[in-house]
């Protein structure tokens, strides 16, 4: 598969390093806030707290505001994002006294609110009610979220320089120039970001145009200095200098239809020894075009909406659900295997949809009325509407499904794909991102419809659909790997190639002593890859307010829902 951006690698939930797929940075204001203070109104500060192995600990806080109920922190959160991981955060507001540090007095606690990550960037900005200990509402206090990604690539610029009226620096022919441009960085240092061709003996240069990522011209700062320096080309390498001036790209996108955008080229030492000095020539920016390439969380802050289905394998070879030998069989103490990867994986998902619907489906039983064998059922038995509300919804659904079913077989999964891609392909005729499918399938062994598996998900690689297979039980799943493209490209049995690698296959076994969470960072890992690579082969833009993909500006409320009430941090 080819990298769009910077993702975790499969092997990094089993103890291999983590790449961070973004950055996020966090901007924090709240609303009626409580009022502890007799003569003043309340001193807030807001501490950002991450859970890690179970254990919250603080991040980092904002600056104190006095006297203020409504209060809008300068200080930014910056976070690493990773797609694949429930990152629990905990906001805290306190009631600071002085210069003293927090205490735990519970009056000096003004509320807090946990979420994840997730919700966050899923909403971009996030309005939540804050609460106080035991689920009381913290009276009409809420504290709203901002959300931002501040890295990953954002894309690249074509430049199209020339120059005219440069000065004569040679005796018996014309100048040989070319441009050099640096970016100058925070600590003061220059980098070199391109050094275009020389063109000889010419004083009215046109360059060929080059192309340069953002993150190398400006360190995606449209305000950042450039210095552009033109010279005088010499075999011995004692260029001589004709003149510089400075730039930014705010300046260079200033280029309109027809005009172009023209600096002065200075050199210093005439401008102070010649009188009427004006410049050593002009360069002229004549072109300017921006090609973005855009992140995951482009289009999750866009909206776009990750549309959860799984699908539970029901043959017989997973034992009678009624014996503690199946592994369907349902303790009331610990969940299977199929219970552990449902809800490992959900969790993830739910927060990347609105409405937290998520479809459930079986496959390889004999339903009711008349037990016939399907291949591809809703399990909460309604063929009209097979959603169920959020993952607690869909366990529930699959616990109730058990008694009513025959596990039977075979192992065919060919037709739940082909129904999730051509439910996927009604989306893509609405030619927006609006909305990415991922289907989990729930196996106990190889399937058996093989050929028509392979067809069908090289179909499936053409719509805007990632598919994950975690294999539950001891089989042997070494002929699954074959659907799993890493080690090679799968084809159909016409050989014909995927459009992309849209499958994801993992044996649980291999998970059965790490956290729930191990599993869900491994197959969820190449998720934001796969949506990248689908929006930029279709050339679909991001929906609003990311910037269309013409527009050369720069990067810049659902509904809220109750979350855990929080407590202050002993």
């Amino acid at each position: 598969m080819n990298d769009v951006q910077d993702a975790t690698s499969p092997g990094a939930a089993l103890g291999g390093p983590v790449a961070c797929v973004s950055k996020v940075e966090l901007r924090v204001a709240c609303k009626a806030l409580l009022d502890r203070d007799t003569l003043n109104k309340s001193d807030p500060c807001v501490i950002l707290m991450v859970q890690n192995q179970g254990q919250w600990t603080e991040l980092d806080r904002t600056e104190v505001i006095k006297s203020n109920l409504h209060p809008v922190f300068a200080k930014v959160f910056t976070l690493d994002y990773y797609f694949e991981e429930a990152q629990k955060l905990r906001f805290e507001v306190y009631d600071i006294h002085g210069t003293h540090s927090i205490g735990t007095r519970d009056d000096d606690f003004l509320g807090g609110v946990e979420c994840t990550l997730g919700q966050i960037v899923a909403q971009k900005k996030m309005v939540k009610p804050l609460f106080l200990k035991y689920a009381k509402y913290a009276g009409k206090s809420t504290i709203t979220v901002h959300a931002e990604e501040i890295s990953g690539n954002n894309g690249y610029v074509e430049l199209f320089f020339c120059a005219k009226k440069l000065d004569d620096k040679d005796l018996f022919s014309k100048s040989d120039p070319f441009l050099e441009i640096y970016r100058i960085n925070d600590d003061g240092t220059e980098q070199l970001v391109h050094r275009t061709e020389v063109i000889k003996n010419n004083l009215n240069p046109v360059w060929e145009p080059f192309k340069v990522s953002l993150i190398s011209l400006c360190s995606c700062d449209e305000d950042r200095k450039l210095k552009c320096l033109v010279w005088d080309y010499d075999s011995r390498g004692k260029h001589d200098f004709i003149g510089e001036f400075y730039a930014t790209f705010r300046e260079m996108q200033k280029i309109g239809s027809g005009s172009k955008v023209t600096w002065d080229c200075m050199n210093p030492k005439y401008k102070l020894k010649k009188k009427n000095y004006k410049n050593s020539g002009v360069v002229i920016l004549s072109d300017l075009k921006l090609h973005r390439v855009y992140s995951f969380l482009d289009y999750i802050m866009g909206g776009c909406q990750i549309h959860f289905t799984v699908a539970i394998d029901f043959t017989a070879s997973n034992g009678d659900p009624r014996n503690s030998c199946s592994l369907h069989y349902i303790n009331p103490y610990q969940p299977n295997e199929y219970l552990k990867a449902l809800i490992a994986v959900g969790e993830i998902c739910q927060d990347y949809d609105s409405d937290k619907r998520f479809s459930a489906l079986g496959f390889g039983a004999r339903i009711p009325p008349n037990y016939e064998v399907s291949h591809d059922f809703a399990i909460n038995f309604n063929p009209e509407d097979d959603e169920c509300e959020e993952i607690q919804g869909v366990v529930e659904a699959y616990q109730n499904c058990l008694p009513k079913i025959q596990l039977y077989g075979p192992t065919n999964v060919s037709p739940i794909i082909s129904r999730i891609a051509k439910l996927s392909a009604g989306e893509e005729t609405i030619k927006d991102a609006s909305r990415y499918h991922i289907l989990l399938i729930l196996t106990d062994g190889v399937v058996t419809d093989m050929a028509d598996t392979r067809e069908a998900i090289v179909r499936a690689s053409y719509q805007p659909l990632s598919i994950i297979i975690v294999g539950v039980g001891n089989a042997d799943f070494t002929d699954m790997q074959i659907l799993d493209g890493d080690d090679g490209v799968l084809r159909s049995p016409k050989g014909e190639p995927v459009l992309r690698d849209i499958v994801q296959f993992v044996p649980f076994r291999d998970f059965k002593t790490a956290s729930p969470a191990a599993l869900a960072k491994c197959v969820l890992a190449e998720v934001p890859n796969q949506v990248v690579e689908y929006y930029s082969h279709k050339a679909i833009c991001p929906m609003p307010p990311v910037p269309s993909c013409d527009s050369p500006t720069s990067l810049a409320n659902t509904p809220t829902e109750s979350l855990p009430a929080v407590g202050p941090t002993a």
